[in-house]
């Protein structure tokens, strides 16, 4: 396939990870964001939309046993791999990473008051995380398993508590967008993640973290909005609910 000018960023990524590292080179936002053509993020990013697609379409196809194709994952499995690898990944790194920025403002705030800031921030990001994750493994996702189990056996499904499963999509989506600006004011204030001369290891190594928290934060929002968020809404269509007992 050969990407052009009208692809979607988010699709593209959708069916070949390996654009997220082209995307991600020229400061392309491709998952809160990713519903914008080629061009417009392009022009957007002062990118030649040429040596864009140039690269898009250079990667190597997704037939590589290394290759995840997440567009054929069941709902239901994509669901437990985003709970199970990247939920847990953000559980598991807060409190790694939380005691190093502790550390560094204290010793380098004076000198570097973004420190502060970024502490704020991520203050700010753990805890609109823990409850975005905390909804999405309660209501959500268990929803979602629910419609494929009901699909899978032909038969009827009680309707959820929200109405329609793009309720708390849309909640969710809008939720992503605060964590993308919320994670792209911290990329500015830290220079790109790039400690500055009289950086000790500790700094350098919290924002070594800090950037790899924000990576995997990209994957995991993008295999949500892009890929198990519009397949749950479709699949919905396709729903028969039986009359609401609630």
């Amino acid at each position: 396939m050969t990407y052009t000018h009208n692809d979607i960023v988010g699709q593209i990524v959708a069916k070949d990870y390996q654009a997220a590292a082209v995307f991600s080179k020229y400061g392309i936002d491709f998952c809160c964001r990713g519903n914008r053509p080629v061009q417009a993020v392009a022009e957007k990013n002062g990118v030649s939309v040429d040596q864009l697609l140039a690269e898009l379409n250079g990667l190597n196809k997704p037939n590589q046993s290394d290759q995840i194709d997440f567009q054929s994952w069941e709902l239901d499995l994509l669901a437990d791999y985003i709970e199970k690898k990247h939920h847990r990944y953000v559980r598991q790194r807060i409190p790694e990473i939380l005691p190093y920025l502790t550390k560094v403002v204290k010793v380098h705030g004076k000198a570097h008051p973004e420190l502060v800031e970024i502490a704020n921030e991520f203050d700010a990001s753990v805890i609109e995380l823990n409850a975005h994750m905390q909804k999405e493994e309660l209501n959500l996702f268990p929803h979602i398993r629910r419609m494929i189990e009901a699909k899978d056996q032909g038969r009827e499904l009680a309707p959820p508590m929200f109405g329609t499963v793009r309720n708390p999509i849309q909640a969710m989506m809008a939720e992503h967008d605060q964590e993308g600006v919320r994670f792209r004011k911290i990329r500015k204030l830290s220079n790109e993640f790039t400690p500055p001369e009289d950086a000790c290891q500790t700094y350098r190594v919290t924002f070594s973290m800090l950037e790899e928290f924000e990576q995997d934060l990209h994957q995991h929002i993008h295999l949500e909005n892009n890929i198990l968020f519009p397949k749950s809404a479709k699949l919905e269509e396709n729903m028969n609910y039986v009359a609401s007992t609630y």
